[in-house]
Formats: C-alpha cells, structure tokens, sequence
C-alpha cells in the first residue's frame, strides 16, 4: 500500500509540474510591451554596456506574445538566429545587442513573424506610447505612486483607456511599466494576468546621473 501511495505522489507532482501546453508560433492573443526604467536595472548591473553614463529613463525591454488566460509562448525556434542586418536593424531599437538577441530567442520566434517583420512591429509598438514628460531622464520627482505612474502614462496616450497600463517594482522601487497591446499593436486592455505589482505608499524612482 505504502509502495503505491508512493508512486501516486510522484505522478501527481510530475503532473502539477508539467509546464502549460504551448501553442504553435503565432498563436497567441495579445502582446505586452514592456519598458524597462534603466536606472532601477543600472544598480544592480552597473557594469553593463546599458549603464555607462547614458543617462537612460524608460529603456525597450521586449515585446512579448502573451495567452490572454495567463502564460506565454517561449522560445519557439531556437535555431533562428538574428542576421547581421538585423542585429544592425535592433541595436536602434534595444539598449544592448545582448538583450536583442535574448529577446528575439525567448519572444520573437513566438510571434509568427520573421526578425525584420518582428523588429518592424516592436519599433512602432514602441513609438506608439508616449513616455509622460515628467517620467523623461533627469526630469522625474523622487518619489510616485503606482496610480500616480498610472495615471501619467493614460494622460500622455488618451487612446490608452484604464486598463492598457501595469506598473510593476522591486520592493519599493519602479522597475517596469508594462502596456497590452492588440496584435494589430493598438492599445488594448490587459487581461488578470497583466496587473500593478507594487507595494501601497509611494515608489522610489532611481536617477542616474
């Protein structure tokens, strides 16, 4: 009894540890673009190429296929490198050729378009949201609230609704605020799945000088 009891266990963990089915290249519901604020990240890999004095605020972090239910598509075609062309074509669009090329393996082979086609959508899914002028480098109070970051980003892109924007920190500290978008790149409102993830009270917002 104990012997089957025993192999009844590792059958149900292997099951709740099976990783959700993922669907083919292509097939997914919306995107998240996400925009890294560059001197949260920049204290704690202040030697990146990122963080050499640039004075980065708002920096392109990705633009992800996501499933509207939770859960993404990843990593979809290993084998599909980046060629020189369009590493060219991402270093004016991403911070580091580095975070290009992981972003282009873990999201962009999961969006059902070549890298060119890829590159081409996460450009203007990047100039279609307007970085608020008091959250630009050097121009940003010390402190805000997520509502407050919020309400900043609905203000400078009216088209954005109330539910197209998440806010998401480290602690108490902004790292991220990450837009749903349509997969025809129009603002779109984000799913459970895509929420807030701050503490209440006031968010630290880092400068780099």
């Amino acid at each position: 009894m104990k012997y089957w009891m025993a192999v009844w266990l590792v059958l149900a963990a292997s099951v709740t540890a099976a990783p959700r089915e993922q669907r083919p290249a292509g097939n997914f519901d919306f995107y998240v673009l996400s925009l890294s604020w560059s001197p949260t990240f920049c204290l704690t890999h202040p030697d990146n190429e990122q963080c050499s004095g640039k004075g980065y605020g708002f920096v392109l972090h990705g633009l992800w296929p996501q499933y509207a239910k939770g859960g993404w598509p990843s990593a979809c075609d290993s084998r599909s490198p980046l060629s020189d062309a369009e590493l060219a074509k991402g270093a004016l669009i991403f911070p580091t050729r580095a975070l290009l090329k992981h972003e282009w393996s873990k999201h962009g082979t999961c969006s059902g378009l070549d890298a060119t086609r890829y590159l081409d959508a996460t450009d203007a899914a990047l100039a279609s949201v307007q970085i608020p002028q008091q959250l630009q480098p050097f121009n940003v109070p010390n402190y805000l609230q997520a509502a407050e970051i919020e309400a900043l980003f609905r203000q400078s892109n009216p088209a954005m609704g109330n539910r197209s924007v998440a806010v998401i920190c480290k602690g108490k500290v902004l790292s991220e605020v990450r837009v749903c978008l349509s997969k025809e790149l129009r603002f779109a409102g984000c799913p459970r799945s895509v929420k807030t993830q701050c503490r209440s009270g006031d968010i630290r917002i880092p400068v780099q000088r």
